[in-house]
């Protein structure tokens, strides 16, 4: 976008373009220069526009930081923050108007070949005034003069939400977002509450190993009585200080500073998983009629839904009615992401998104779905701790390391003990395949066929009770009688 849409602060000299702007009247007393002209070296008026227009920005900016300095009887506190955010934001830009990157001069010695180095001085040199004097705002912008602005992690930490993982934020629901950012977060308060809110350039490998200890300490805790946390739990968490401190050094052009926090991560040495429901215990417990009676109507139709499709409960839980397809020869569900209006939602890997046909136990609940589960939309944890509760209440859990997730991987092997195809079980469970991928993965009604040698047998009196049970609930949620 342009600063301007005119030849403003533009002219024309032997077919060379120049910038040529006036100081304005409230900065005179603070910018004794009168007048700015510099030359753009370029007889291209888009080319011209492009470097007025960054010019433009470049001297609004230093203004502003002289204005701060006027007013404040010189920068402090805050307002010095600002003034040399202003004065640094300034000399990238007018290194940009030249044609080069901004970089530290402590970069540009160490890092930058010495052919590079030359053409920074030489630009420097051609641009000088009057003897050839360099012009002490481009040899600040060209050759790294201006300090980067002091950034304590957490100023880094909002930097990181409002302007560098904006795609990342882009599609997720509230909920989402909402979750996404407090882990972020969480991880940057416990850096902060140990070590402290320290500038972000200035983290050494010491500290960051000082925090590896303090995760130590808290995975084999000196008190037997305190849980320990996980291996993984302790890998986010450093990896997203990790994480921030690379993202910002990218964001402001040092993308080969040396991360303090690499290779600092735990190898669990006991993996748990989540056990299965075996089959007769879902006939004989969960599918048995009245056995999830008294509890929410939608909680019963997802819980249902879970047995027969392998979904994440999330999935269930946040489809919209049009992704519910009953009227058709397959009936299916489609999970699927939404990126805007009622249902937004990421999907985090392109393998999630599918098409699921409806059998059994499944095909039923979703016939009473109506308009899907509003109630719990974009409310994971609402939904898990509901159906946790009711589960135990019911002692419907087999052992204490039976989770509602227990459903997905009953799906999977069961799908694996009839011999479904490989590429077919990853398709429906949402996984990636390293195998090459040909055609869609089969048809609707092959899948379908394919399921139904998996579906566990339910009596129909399971629909009758909660059919009774929930009339009312069926005539404003189904428009039915």
């Amino acid at each position: 976008m342009r600063y301007v849409v005119d030849n403003s602060f533009l002219h024309k000299r032997g077919g060379v373009w120049w910038y040529n702007r006036r100081i304005p009247k409230k900065f005179a007393h603070l910018d004794t220069r009168g007048r700015i002209r510099v030359s753009l070296r370029t007889n291209s008026q888009d080319e011209a526009y492009a470097l007025r227009d960054a010019l433009v920005k470049t001297d609004n900016l230093y203004w502003s930081a002289l204005s701060i300095a006027d007013d404040t009887g010189g920068p402090k506190g805050q307002q010095q923050i600002k003034a040399a955010r202003a004065r640094y934001q300034s000399a990238k830009i007018r290194a940009l108007a030249a044609g080069f990157q901004y970089r530290p001069v402590s970069v540009i010695a160490n890092d930058e070949p010495l052919d590079q180095v030359l053409e920074r001085l030489i630009e420097v040199r051609d641009r000088a005034g009057c003897g050839d004097e360099p012009k002490p705002k481009d040899a600040e912008a060209l050759l790294g003069g201006a300090n980067a602005p002091k950034v304590r992690v957490s100023e880094a930490l909002k930097i990181y939400f409002d302007k560098i993982a904006l795609n990342e934020q882009m599609y997720k629901s509230e909920h989402q977002l909402y979750s996404w950012r407090k882990v972020k977060k969480a991880s940057i308060t416990y850096f902060i509450e140990q070590i402290g809110d320290l500038e972000i350039e200035k983290i050494t490998r010491e500290q960051a190993l000082t925090y590896k200890a303090w995760w130590v300490s808290r995975m084999n805790p000196e008190d037997k009585e305190i849980k320990p946390i996980t291996a993984s739990t302790a890998n986010k968490h450093i990896g997203n200080m990790r994480a921030l401190y690379r993202e910002y050094f990218k964001h402001i052009g040092e993308e080969q500073r040396l991360n303090p926090f690499r290779n600092i991560t735990f190898t669990s040495k006991i993996q748990t998983e989540v056990p299965p429901f075996e089959n007769n215990w879902v006939r004989k417990h969960v599918l048995k009629p009245g056995a999830l009676s008294g509890i929410r109507a939608e909680l019963q139709l997802i819980v249902y839904m879970l047995i027969e499709t392998g979904c994440r409960p999330s999935e269930i839980i946040n489809l919209q009615p049009d992704d519910i397809a009953l009227n058709v020869e397959v009936p299916f569900i489609s999970i699927r992401a939404r990126s805007h209006g009622k249902g937004k939602r990421e999907i985090k890997t392109r393998s999630s998104m599918r098409e699921i046909p409806l059998v059994g136990v499944s095909l039923e609940a979703a016939r009473r779905s109506g308009k899907a589960f509003p109630h719990y939309q974009d409310r994971n944890e609402l939904f898990s701790a509901n159906m946790m509760k009711a589960f135990r209440t019911r002692a419907l859990f087999p052992s204490k390391d039976h989770k509602i997730y227990s459903f997905r991987h009953s799906f999977e092997k069961r799908m694996q003990e009839v011999n479904i195809d490989y590429g077919l079980r990853c398709l429906l469970m949402g996984h990636k395949t390293d195998r090459p991928t040909y055609g869609d993965g089969g048809s609707l009604s092959y899948r379908r066929d394919e399921l139904l040698k998996v579906a566990h047998p339910f009596h129909m009196e399971i629909f009758e009770v909660f059919d009774a049970e929930h009339a009312e609930w069926a005539l404003e949620h189904l428009g039915i009688d």
